[in-house]
């Protein structure tokens, strides 16, 4: 059942590795709203979020009843010079150890090393040669580790556009995470590239989006962050995407790992109880519930 493999997202409840993103909540109520939801698991949000220690994070998400699905590791795999294994290793620390990891996801991101998803720099064959080397080395690293890794395509990262997409895919082993947005927002159809290559697809971030303000983003005409809080991110039903067709596309092709329910949120101050993004990922997890009937 879709209902048994639907997770949360700490960054739907505004919690960011960006500094300055916005108001941070705190685990504690991230995690009860989580549970409050019916949602089966989270992945582990940004680094300081959860306790660093395995065992530690693990009793705290066991305490809500939540499952560990993996996390998002933003790691600069570009650069020549940089051997991005031991920030690796140590984010493979934190997600415990033998059988505890099994079908936990690591979800790369070819993050720039600058701060933020507002902006890049070009990618020389240098860097494409160092960033395919790293993700195929990277996957098999995890994978002795019994975790899988993922490479997620992700606005203002060295990964974001088609073409960049297509390359990856042609020139490394690594499986996708299928972001529905980042994708979307890079220029890839998702639900094309579900219906293509779901062979590739080993996780899926669920959002859907405003095309209008997608193309902005595109574009250049308006940052990242800024779209992020003119609200480019819907709640699933509400934008441009068509959910249902993805998870049918996928479904049909035997994908049977996670949907993370996960819209980049900026909030700016504590919200009442039941008030804040708790309302968007109901509505979410509503429109999930729909699909499965």
């Amino acid at each position: 059942m879709i209902k048994d493999r639907v997770a949360g997202a700490p960054i739907s409840w505004g919690v960011c590795e960006v500094p300055g993103w916005g108001h941070q909540l705190g685990p504690a109520r991230v995690l009860a709203e989580m549970r409050d939801l019916g949602l089966a698991a989270t992945e582990f949000g940004p680094d300081g979020f959860l306790p660093a220690g395995a065992a530690e994070r693990a009793a705290l998400l066991d305490g809500f009843g939540l499952r560990p699905v993996g996390g998002f590791a933003p790691v600069v795999l570009h650069d020549p010079g940089r051997d991005p294994l031991p920030e690796v290793r140590r984010v493979l620390a934190g997600f415990g150890a033998g059988v505890e990891r099994s079908n936990l996801t690591l979800v790369l991101a070819a993050v720039t090393g600058l701060d933020g998803y507002d902006e890049r720099p070009p990618l020389d064959a240098a860097g494409w040669t160092a960033l395919l080397a790293n993700l195929d080395r990277i996957g098999a690293l995890a994978a002795e580790a019994g975790v899988r890794a993922v490479l997620h395509p992700h606005v203002g990262t060295m990964v974001e556009r088609s073409g960049e997409v297509r390359r990856v895919l042609d020139g490394s082993a690594i499986p996708l995470c299928l972001d529905t947005g980042h994708l979307l927002i890079g220029g890839t159809d998702p639900g094309e590239l579900a219906a293509r290559a779901p062979g590739r697809i080993a996780h899926v971030h669920l959002k859907d989006v405003d095309a209008d303000l997608a193309g902005a983003v595109r574009d250049g005409r308006t940052p990242y962050t800024e779209a992020v809080r003119a609200g480019i991110y819907r709640p699933l039903g509400a934008g441009d995407i068509d959910i249902a067709g993805i998870i049918g596309s996928l479904e049909g092709a035997g994908y049977d790992g996670w949907y993370v329910l996960e819209q980049d949120a900026v909030i700016d101050a504590e919200p009442a109880e039941g008030a804040g993004p708790l309302e968007d990922v109901r509505t979410c997890v509503d429109f999930l519930a729909g699909i499965a009937a």
